[in-house]
């Protein structure tokens, strides 16, 4: 099954940790929008992506109920690995078998319907553009590095699970092109969600949910109004990349302006 653009997910309002109805409007997600999960660790970050992944319908510690295109999600989107419109991507994602990038990717391949010819040429063409080590079709997935599964694991979502909408748990510090993969799956109309510390993905994003207490807090559209601190922000991940690679040349770091 290919999903259409048409899948709007919408996050209703449950309970904070004290029982205490959450004080926020219905989050509506559609393609194509990025939104970032902010807030100190064991807000309830994870749990909101939790939330969405498994379609919680008030069954959940938080209460709150997840529809899709305004209703409740049909039961296969629920049961049914093959035919769910979410991915999650987090920092333990790890494949044990012992298999090639090109094996494992033409085995999930055979568990789905109408994929595009050279699905597998394509995910791996996508999964490089997200990292700068590159992938071999014939290397070990067992033997990649954190950045290169990640970056497979979402391509891999995006070419052949053709999912709608990916929800990424803190996956900053993996090794990937992070503006790279916003702007590639905007164009691809998926919706993205990240949880993150990193300012330079809260600044990408369209819209910040951030959390306290296990609940949402506020709702935050800043619109083009942090387009000074973006590019301020952008020019100094870019600085740190370019330290942080020196760093693995064994370079001698001096001083270095920011």
């Amino acid at each position: 099954m290919r999903f259409s653009d048409g899948i709007t997910v919408t996050v209703c309002p449950g309970r904070n940790r004290d029982g205490r109805p959450e004080n926020f409007e219905p989050i509506d997600i559609a393609p194509g929008d990025t939104l970032s999960i902010v807030g100190p660790t064991g807000s309830g970050k994870t749990a909101f992506i939790n939330d969405i992944e498994v379609f919680a319908q008030g069954d959940t510690v938080t209460g709150r109920r997840v529809l899709v295109n305004g209703e409740a999600p049909p039961d296969e989107f629920v049961r049914n690995p093959a035919r769910k419109p979410v991915a999650m991507i987090t920092q333990n994602t790890k494949c044990l078998m012992d298999l090639t990038v090109t094996e494992f990717l033409s085995m999930h391949v055979s568990t789905r319907e109408n994929l595009l010819d050279n699905a597998v040429g394509e995910a791996i063409d996508l999964a490089n553009h997200f990292t700068g080590e590159g992938i071999d079709a014939d290397a070990r997935v067992s033997s990649l590095s954190g950045g290169q599964t990640r970056s497979l694991m979402i391509a891999d979502a995006v070419v052949i699970s053709d999912t709608p909408i990916l929800l990424l748990d803190e996956i900053e510090n993996a090794g990937i092109f992070k503006e790279e993969v916003v702007a590639r799956l905007k164009r691809r109309r998926k919706a993205v969600i990240f949880v993150t510390h990193d300012p330079y993905v809260s600044l990408l994003s369209d819209r910040r949910i951030v959390m306290r207490g296990g609940e949402v807090r506020s709702v935050l559209r800043p619109g083009g109004s942090e387009s000074e601190a973006l590019e301020r922000v952008r020019q100094i991940d870019c600085k740190m990349a370019e330290i942080r690679e020196r760093i693995r040349m064994g370079e001698i770091i001096g001083g270095v302006p920011l």
